[in-house]
This record gives structure tokens, C-alpha cells and sequence, in this order.
């Protein structure tokens, strides 16, 4: 099982979405995909610590305050494991980017998110981000293709 925190962090006017281009970690799943910012949990964090301490290995930005969205369970999704992740999204931030150690990251326009190479079901979870209710789904792939998906709103 992997436990994993995703992280959608927008500019102060919620018009642009950070995103990271998964080009430079060897051996990385998601290579060629763009994602949020997060990872996978530290032993005896919780998800917002997960959260706060990924964004900032990853960007250099120190986040203020988080809001979580949804959780999502991706059965197998990488044909070994599940995996189960937290999302939230950030709007208030401080410091500058680095150059990350996972990937390029660039600022996406919100109406362009679902327009560069994500993971199919995430072209589906992202504007959710954006909406004011929390969801829970789950996300079925196989051999790394998006086969289906069922969600609960709340």
C-alpha cells in the first residue's frame, strides 16, 4: 500500500495551478506525465505534514495553509499496489522556486490544466479541485491505462 499526499497550489488570484513536468527522477512511473506536487508519507506524518513538507522538497515553496479537496484510491495503479492520496490545494505561499530535483515546474493556466499530459483520470479529478465540496473516488487503471471511476460527493 502507498499512502500519498497531491497538492494543487495556485497563484493569490486562483487563475494559475503549479504544476511539475515529471522529466528528471530515474526510474519514475509518472515520467512524461505532469502532477501536482506531493509524495508519499514520512513514518508518523499526517497528511497535511506530508503535504507541507513535499510542495517545499519539491518547489521551494513554503505553504501557509492547505485545504483538502478529496481522497482517492487508485487500486493497483502501478500493478503492484494501491495507492490512496490525499489532495488538497494552497493558494497562499511564501518564498521562491528552486530548480526541482523531480521535474520542470511551470505555472499552467487553469483553463489549460486538462490540456497538457496528465493521467487520464486526472483530467477527470481536477476541476473538482476548484469546486466547493469534498469528494471521495476511486480510480481503476490497468497496465497503466484509465479504465473507470466512481465517486461520492459531500
Amino acid at each position: 500500500m502507498k499512502l500519498a499526499t497531491l497538492c494543487y497550489v495556485t497563484d493569490k488570484n486562483q487563475t494559475e495551478t503549479l504544476m511539475i513536468h515529471r522529466v528528471k527522477k530515474q526510474n519514475d512511473y509518472h515520467e512524461g506525465k505532469w502532477n501536482g506536487l506531493g509524495g508519499k508519507f514520512d513514518p508518523g506524518e499526517s497528511p497535511e505534514e506530508c503535504a507541507i513538507r513535499e510542495i517545499e522538497e519539491e518547489c521551494g515553496l513554503k505553504v501557509k495553509s492547505l485545504t483538502m479537496k478529496g481522497f482517492i484510491t487508485f487500486p493497483l495503479f502501478d500493478g503492484k499496489e494501491d495507492w490512496y492520496v490525499f489532495l488538497f490545494t494552497a493558494n497562499e505561499f511564501e518564498g521562491t522556486l528552486i530548480d526541482s530535483p523531480e521535474g520542470h515546474l511551470e505555472w499552467i493556466p487553469n483553463e489549460k490544466l486538462t490540456e497538457i499530459n496528465l493521467w487520464e483520470g486526472d483530467k477527470i479529478f481536477i476541476p473538482w479541485l476548484f469546486e466547493d465540496r469534498f469528494f471521495s473516488a476511486k480510480f481503476n487503471y490497468e497496465d497503466g491505462k484509465f479504465v473507470d471511476y466512481t465517486v461520492n460527493f459531500y
